[in-house]
C-alpha cells in the first residue's frame, strides 16, 4: 500500500492538536458519560478493544484517552488522498479487511511491543442495531503476536448513537495476555476462544448500561 508509510509507528502532532477540540465537540454532540477511566493504564503497549457502533467511534473513545491511540481503519477509506492524509495524521492506519494483510498486521504488532495503544473493534463492522455482535479472531492473533494485555471498552446508546443523545463510554479493567488462554503454537480455537472472551468482557460493561 504505497500511500502509507509503514516504515516506523509515528505519533503525529495533528494528534494532540485535535484531540482537545475533538473532546469538546463530542461533548457538544452527545450527552457523553464517561465511566471506568481509572482502569486505563499509563504507560506500556496494549490493545484498546471496543464494540463499534458509527464511524466516528474511534473520536469518541479518543475523549477518554490521553495518551494516543493508533485505528486500524478499513483499507477504503485511505484510497481518497485527502482523506488518507487526515486520517494518517490522527495515527490510524489501513487495513485490508478480510484477507491476510501482513504488512498492516505487523504495523499493529510494532505499536503494542513499542509501548503505543492499539485500537481494534474485534467485531470488524459497525454493528447496526447497536449491540454487541461476535467478533473476529484478528485481536487474538494480534495479542498472540506482541503478548498483549487487552483494555476492555464499551461505547453504550439507547437510540443508536443519534446525535445529542445519552452516550456512555464504560473501561473496564485490563484483561492479562496470560488470561487469554493463547499459547505461541496455538490452534485457530484458542484464538476464537480468546476473541470471545474479549468480546463477552466488552458485552458485559455493554450490559451495564449508562453511567449515572
Amino acid at each position: 500500500m504505497k500511500s502509507f508509510d509503514y516504515s516506523s509507528i509515528k505519533n503525529y502532532r495533528t494528534y494532540a492538536i485535535l484531540a482537545p477540540i475533538a473532546r469538546f465537540v463530542i461533548r457538544i454532540i452527545y450527552r457523553l458519560k464517561i465511566a471506568g477511566t481509572e482502569n486505563i493504564p499509563t504507560e506500556g503497549g496494549f490493545i484498546l478493544a471496543c464494540n463499534h457502533v458509527t464511524a466516528i467511534d474511534p473520536v469518541i473513545l479518543a475523549t477518554g484517552k490521553s495518551r494516543p491511540v493508533h485505528f486500524m481503519s478499513k483499507y477504503e477509506l485511505f484510497q481518497n488522498p485527502v482523506v488518507c492524509w487526515f486520517l494518517t495524521r490522527l495515527n490510524a492506519f489501513p487495513i485490508i479487511r478480510g484477507s491476510c494483510d501482513k504488512t498492516s498486521v505487523y504495523y499493529a504488532i510494532r505499536i503494542v511491543k513499542e509501548g503505543g495503544i492499539l485500537g481494534i473493534f474485534p467485531e470488524g463492522t459497525r454493528s447496526k442495531g447497536g449491540k454487541p455482535i461476535a467478533p473476529k479472531s484478528g485481536v487474538a492473533l494480534i495479542a498472540r503476536a506482541a503478548k498483549a494485555d487487552v483494555l476492555p471498552v464499551s461505547i453504550y446508546s439507547e437510540d443508536n448513537s443519534k446525535l445529542f443523545t445519552k452516550l456512555t463510554v464504560r473501561f473496564g479493567k485490563i484483561i492479562p495476555f496470560e488470561e487469554l488462554g493463547i499459547t505461541d503454537s496455538g490452534k485457530s480455537r484458542e484464538l476464537k476462544d480468546a476473541s470471545r472472551l474479549i468480546m463477552h468482557r466488552i458485552t458485559e460493561l455493554w450490559e451495564e448500561g449508562h453511567a449515572d
